[in-house]
């Protein structure tokens, strides 16, 4: 059975943007529909050119935070104006399952302290649906999630690790990195997010994917995320 509002603590859900004014009351309204009598708050970190994000937010409720672009930025300065005592990192085209907030509660039972869903892409191609098997099987062996999985911590661990590094890319890569050389249990629900198929559609299938193995593979021997994010420029056209 869930815990209702009166019985638990505060969740909190960061979404981090980036120019995506058309999109966020559509997010924030999919947050308040899903929450299902638990206490959660709302917190947009809109890092884009005069946060006209925040300008399109129709939710009263919502905590805006205006503040420079990058993921680790944004997700970092949600984070400190969060009152929660858990933290849920929520990409603004993606949505959460039904039931999410009793399966993160079930998750963040002692000694795990992060996890994240599985993956599924909206869209009907198998391309994809193959892309989102792939992608589950890497996250369930590595324990590394990225960032369009909803990653979630106990507040205060995230504040223990200090939160998201400040660089421009793969900081979801390198947080993870970090809590599994500690050696702290990762849990990777079974549950899936529903992630928005509109990069793989903007910049086709192949070479969306074989790019971000690219990405993944020179982070990996070394290379500087200021100068993959010089070539990746993530902040294009999506958050």
């Amino acid at each position: 059975m869930g815990l209702n509002a009166t019985s638990e603590k505060c969740i909190s859900v960061i979404i981090p943007v980036y120019n995506e004014a058309g999109i966020i009351s559509d997010t924030v309204r999919h947050v308040r529909e899903s929450i299902k009598g638990h206490s959660v708050e709302i917190v947009v970190a809109d890092g884009g050119p005069g946060h006209a994000t925040l300008a399109a937010v129709l939710d009263c409720d919502v905590i805006g935070v205006g503040c420079a672009p990058g993921r680790g930025v944004q997700m970092n300065a949600g984070a400190a104006m969060a009152s929660g005592d858990i933290l849920l990192f929520l990409h603004a085209d993606t949505r959460l399952p039904s039931g999410w907030p009793d399966t993160v509660r079930a998750a963040l039972t002692a000694p795990v302290a992060a996890g994240a869903f599985s993956l599924s892409i909206d869209s009907p191609r198998r391309s994809l649906a193959v892309i989102a098997y792939f992608a589950n099987l890497r996250t369930r062996w590595q324990r590394i999630p990225y960032g369009d999985q909803a990653l979630f911590f106990t507040a205060e661990f995230f504040r223990e690790l200090g939160g998201f590094a400040p660089i421009p890319i793969m900081e979801d890569v390198e947080l993870f990195r970090r809590i599994r050389n500690l050696g702290v249990p990762i849990h990777i629900v079974r549950d899936r997010v529903l992630t928005s198929p509109r990069r793989w559609e903007r910049d086709g299938v192949l070479k969306r994917t074989l790019s971000n193995w690219r990405l993944r593979i020179r982070y990996g021997i070394g290379v500087a995320p200021e100068v993959l994010a010089d070539e990746y420029q993530p902040h294009d056209k999506d958050a």
